[in-house]
């Protein structure tokens, strides 16, 4: 810990100085030099202050879930890390690679619902939409900092154990903005949240937040379900105290993945990339080592459902060394009563939204 401050404290001149640059472009837009494109049907952003690990993809797949029931949605991401430029479609068939990890986990599990890929997100919705006529709702992923939209709109999440408001600005910490950036959230989540949060650790984090009146504060948590076989869906499995887990992951931050497993399974091992890592054959050799190494018969690999979409490029590798890779699956849960009182606000945002 107090050799992270030191390097925190040597990284703050450059933080400084990005955080200058950051604020100024944010200043431009809220005098007008800079203008910020409203759509005439409705956008929900959902984003955070942060590089990563707040849990974007699950409460995406949460909207997704249900909104789809009564709204055509249609979902815009950048679609970090991959090789391919501009406006795209993505299709089930797609990888990783040309399309990013998350769009094609969104394709995948939601494979009727239109989602697209820009680095514009103000140049992809009308393509998005000339595309998809019928389209009531897009869902921007991770477009907190695309001050170019005004969204209908703006959900930031926040995470439970490393909230904004103790986070540093890059490089010297995590934070793509200055702090004060919240206020332009309509709904704030604090994720990832334990199972048996009490009231009294809401309120300490309402105050530290301090939310405007205008602004509504949410808890949510996830829910792990069976793992499933990478190379075949339709088998699943188990953790239970008899197995040994080797844990593969390239996510922003594993503690709370981490804790899970480590509750349910015997043992567990971890290989941990940065978050969007493409693995390599080296790495796979490294990670078949690993997995040989661990004590006992009953032993799996386990990885995220955004890892999987990686790691399957390389789906001939398990194969030929007859690798068992299950994926866990997540959903998201929000705390106590919150869930009636987010969908209300989202209702209300949709019904009561104007062109």
């Amino acid at each position: 810990m107090p050799q992270d401050i030191v390097i925190r404290i040597l990284l703050l001149p450059i933080a400084l100085l990005y955080g200058l640059g950051v604020g100024l472009r944010n200043l431009l837009y809220r005098i007008g030099v800079l203008r910020s494109v409203k759509f005439d049907i409705p956008v929900i952003s959902v984003g955070n202050l942060t590089v990563g690990g707040t849990g974007k993809s699950p409460h995406i797949e949460y909207l997704l879930s249900w909104l789809s029931e009564y709204l055509d949605l249609a979902v815009l991401s950048r679609g970090y890390g991959r090789s391919t430029a501009g406006y795209r479609e993505v299709t089930a068939f797609e990888t990783a690679e040309t399309v990013g990890d998350e769009p094609l986990q969104f394709k995948r599990k939601f494979p009727s619902i239109p989602i697209s890929v820009s680095e514009s997100r103000s140049l992809g919705i009308p393509q998005l939409v000339k595309s998809n006529p019928s389209t009531h709702c897009v869902l921007l992923d991770d477009a907190f900092q695309h001050l170019a939209i005004t969204p209908g709109l703006n959900i930031m999440l926040t995470e439970y154990n490393r909230p904004f408001y103790r986070d540093w600005l890059l490089p010297s910490g995590r934070l793509r903005e200055w702090r004060n950036g919240y206020r332009r959230a309509d709904i704030i989540i604090v994720t990832k949240c334990p199972a048996d949060l009490t009231e009294q650790q809401r309120q300490k984090i309402r105050y530290e937040i301090d939310p405007y009146p205008r602004q509504r504060i949410y808890f949510s948590r996830y829910n792990y379900g069976m793992p499933y076989d990478m190379l075949r869906p339709d088998q699943k499995r188990e953790i239970d105290l008899n197995t040994d887990v080797l844990l593969v992951s390239a996510i922003a931050n594993t503690d709370y993945l981490l804790n899970y497993v480590g509750s349910e399974a015997k043992s567990v091992q971890t290989i941990e990339y940065e978050d969007h890592h493409y693995f390599s054959e080296d790495e796979l050799s490294n990670m078949k080592k690993h997995f040989e190494r661990l004590p006992g018969k009953e032993k799996i690999i386990i990885t995220t459902e955004k890892d999987a979409t990686r790691l399957e490029l390389h789906n001939e590798f398990f194969i030929q060394h007859n690798l068992p890779v299950f994926i866990l699956p997540i959903e998201v849960q929000f705390c106590g009563d919150d869930e009636i009182a987010f969908q209300e606000d989202v209702k209300k945002v949709l019904l009561d939204f104007q062109a």
